[in-house]
């Protein structure tokens, strides 16, 4: 299945989701006032597309191919970074206005690519610039559950950035079971932001975007960025670039395999490939 902007969904990510990422990426004093229960939960639950708003947010970000560039990135006054992630295509359950439970139906290989905004004020700020600007790969492979034992537990989130003809490693290569919160521990977590978040700190009102979104029936939500190697730490996306996330089966196939299906762009079925072409307008 594919996601489109004819799709009814909000689109959502989780913050602070794999140990070391927010440090990583600049992001973990944003979240110093952030009161959380268990020092190992995420951090916030954060839009990057709402339908119906009227501002940036009301924008379908998402692509299969390319990221554009905002203009402080090409002038190098912005940094731009992938972030490899997995994202559920779920359905929601609504009690009233509030969602009740959370229905994952399938998953892919998802680019929560962000621009490093040392002073922005939201999450959100930083995530959505616009068409262009996140990655979704086409093809999102089907989930029977969310359990333990479930088709996801197999697999593992490989990022590359090919750069002049050199493959080379950005993220390092993580199984999806290292997800800090994953399981019916992570959508009970979701569950609770979904009804209970405040617009506190860089956190937003959850519950006022999904009226503005008119309650909707399916939500992608990307659930965390995996840590980075020093290349991908230090490096950042420039046009001609392509920025490589996928989201593989380890029992089928090796880091090896998957940088060689990378160099053809041959991926088997059971493969969720996104490769976007970096660029400019």
């Amino acid at each position: 299945m594919q996601v489109t902007a004819e799709s009814k969904f909000i689109g959502l990510g989780v913050a602070g989701n794999f140990a070391g990422h927010l440090e990583q990426a600049g992001e973990a004093s944003d979240f110093v006032a952030v009161v959380v229960r268990d020092t190992t939960a995420p951090k916030a639950l954060f839009p990057f597309y709402v339908p119906g708003h009227p501002g940036q947010l009301g924008v379908f970000p998402l692509s299969e191919k390319a990221i554009l560039l905002p203009e402080a990135a090409v002038s190098g006054d912005e940094k731009v970074q992938i972030e490899p992630e997995v994202a559920l295509w779920c359905e929601l359950e609504y009690v009233g206005t509030q969602v009740v439970a959370i229905h994952p139906r399938a998953f892919g290989a998802y680019n929560d690519c962000s621009i490093r905004r040392p002073n922005a004020k939201k999450i959100s700020e930083k995530k959505n610039w616009g068409e262009e600007s996140k990655g979704q790969a086409a093809n999102l492979l089907p989930l029977t559950g969310f359990t333990a034992g479930c088709e996801l537990d197999d697999y593992r989130i490989a990022c590359y950035l090919e750069r002049n003809g050199e493959l080379h490693v950005y993220g390092v290569d993580s199984a999806a079971i290292d997800y800090s919160y994953f399981h019916q521990q992570l959508l009970d977590w979701a569950i609770d932001k979904f009804n209970h978040q405040q617009d506190e700190g860089p956190a937003e009102h959850i519950q006022g975007l999904l009226a503005q979104a008119g309650y909707p029936s399916h939500a992608l939500i990307s659930i965390g960025a995996t840590r980075y190697t020093p290349f991908g730490e230090t490096h950042f996306l420039k046009p001609g670039d392509t920025s490589c996330v996928l989201v593989y089966p380890a029992s089928r196939y090796s880091e090896s395999d998957i940088r060689e299906a990378i160099r053809t762009r041959q991926f088997g079925p059971d493969v969720s490939a996104l490769l976007q072409a970096v660029k400019t307008r």
